[in-house]
Parts: C-alpha cells; sequence; structure tokens
C-alpha cells in the first residue's frame, strides 16, 4: 500500500510540473495557442524532458528555465507545423 501511495505523489507531481512548465511555455510564445489543460501538461512534460536532457549534456544539472525554454520550443514547433497545414 505504501509503494501506490509514493506512486501517486510521483505521478500527480510529475503532472502539476507539466501544467506548470507547459503554462509557462505557452505564456512565452506570442501568438494564439489553443491547446487542451491535458494538451498543456504534455508539453510541459515533454519541455521538462527536453530540457533536461540538454541541462546535464551540457551543463551537467537541469532546472526550470531549461523546463520553460524546451517547453516554449515544442509550442513554437507545433505552431510552425499548423500554419505549414494550413497553407496547403
Amino acid at each position: 500500500m505504501r509503494n501506490t501511495r509514493g506512486m501517486l505523489l510521483v505521478i500527480l507531481s510529475i503532472v502539476l510540473v507539466g501544467l506548470v512548465v507547459g503554462a509557462l511555455g505557452r505564456l512565452a510564445i506570442p501568438g494564439p495557442n489553443p491547446m487542451s489543460v491535458g494538451m498543456t501538461i504534455l508539453v510541459g512534460i515533454g519541455g521538462s524532458f527536453l530540457g533536461g536532457i540538454v541541462g546535464n549534456a551540457l551543463f551537467g544539472r537541469s532546472g526550470l528555465l531549461l523546463a520553460v525554454l524546451g517547453a516554449a520550443l515544442i509550442v513554437w514547433l507545433m505552431q510552425r507545423s499548423q500554419r505549414r497545414r494550413a497553407t496547403f
């Protein structure tokens, strides 16, 4: 029972960090970002993962700033791909 509670806390913290990082990443990129809350969480988790990989490779550590920059990059790439799709 104790392991289950610990795992639920880990999952909850990943979701909450993903929400915060994804929201900050969306705010960093101008223009409309029509995403659901679930998509924002996924963008935040992806940005945290990307920022963690880059931060560990370059600096030996990672942090919130790199996670937000990673999420902003993902949002920018999503916007760019949607614009390309709309022009065809």
